[in-house]
């Protein structure tokens, strides 16, 4: 038994808390090694795979994404290339996955067919990331091609559901091509009944030509408004909806659907109390159903992914 202080004169022993767990060790010669002599061994792996429920008996998701890097997009904050290392990033994602209260991961192929080898997608719940062809500051970045996960993809992995990025610029004629993309995708997931999760954006470039999402009460009543219309059945159609600027705003802007949602997380900076409070007050809406958060609590601040993963399941 651990030794504790006395909290106060006669009262019981107040234990410190418990240190993090130590992150798993990932044998990248091994995992080369199988892909290198036994490529099957991903197929294997997934058709042995304990599956589970999409949703669980509490209702609630908590799902950790790790779906950036296939964007060219590595940084978190102001670590350039924080995601670029992947068996740090494969030992994260072990961790987080390991979890009391995490339900599951999204990412593309290459992420989840090594935490297939590596045995961590076991009763998970696994989502397929399927447009990730508008590269991070490409010229073609809102022309968003499907180039990871297809629905026969998630549906010959045994994998749970599927993920896509909707960003609409008006400006920009690319955005039309992902949106008849986007209805083809949901209308192929209806017909294998998976679930797929639409995050809709209205975005727009800057002078300098960078491209940034509007966060506005009215840019994403719009956005959810547009995604929700999308294909010919709505049936398996999830939403996967940023906390607007100011959060008390998202009340009236989840009444604009119907359809189950998530909360997407983003790099919160610094300021991950902040990002906490946001989501702990749109999580109480009716229709909100969890969180879908990667590197706000694969990299936090701190460095403690334990504490930031365990803060973000309690606020379910």
């Amino acid at each position: 038994m651990r030794a504790g202080r006395v909290g106060h004169e006669g009262g019981d022993p107040v234990l410190p808390p418990a240190p993090s767990p130590p992150l798993r060790t990932v044998d990248t010669v091994e995992l080369v090694r199988l892909r290198a002599h036994r490529p099957e061994a991903v197929a294997e792996a997934a058709a042995r795979r304990p599956r589970r429920p999409l949703v669980g008996d509490n209702g609630r998701l908590m799902i950790i994404a790790a779906d950036h890097p296939a964007r060219g997009a590595l940084a978190v904050g102001d670590r350039k290339f924080a995601m670029a290392n992947r068996a740090d990033l494969l030992e994260r994602l072990c961790l987080a996955l390991s979890r009391p209260g995490v339900d599951g991961v999204l990412a593309t192929a290459d992420i989840l067919d090594d935490l297939l080898l590596l045995g961590a997608l076991d009763h998970k719940v696994v989502l397929g990331s399927m447009n990730r062809g508008g590269l991070q500051g490409a010229s073609y970045e809102l022309d968003d091609r499907f180039t990871g996960h297809r629905p026969q993809d998630i549906e010959r992995l045994g994998f749970d559901a599927g993920k896509l990025l909707l960003r609409i610029d008006y400006d920009d004629p690319g955005s039309l091509n992902t949106l008849e993309s986007t209805a083809r995708a949901i209308d192929e997931m209806a017909e294998r009944h998976l679930p797929v999760f639409v995050e809709p954006f209205l975005s727009r470039r800057t002078p300098g030509g960078a491209l940034v999402n509007d966060l506005s009460a009215e840019a994403v009543i719009k956005s959810i408004a547009i995604a929700s219309g999308l294909g010919g059945s709505s049936a398996y159609t999830w939403l996967k909806v940023p906390v607007t600027d100011n959060p008390d705003d998202m009340a009236r802007v989840m009444e604009t659907s119907t359809l189950p949602a998530v909360l997407l997380g983003g790099d919160v900076g610094e300021d991950q109390e902040s990002a906490y409070e946001k989501w702990r007050g749109a999580l109480q809406l009716p229709t909100v159903q969890g969180l879908v958060v990667g590197r706000s609590l694969l990299y936090p601040a701190d460095g403690d992914v334990t504490a930031a993963v365990d803060t973000a399941v309690g606020l379910l």
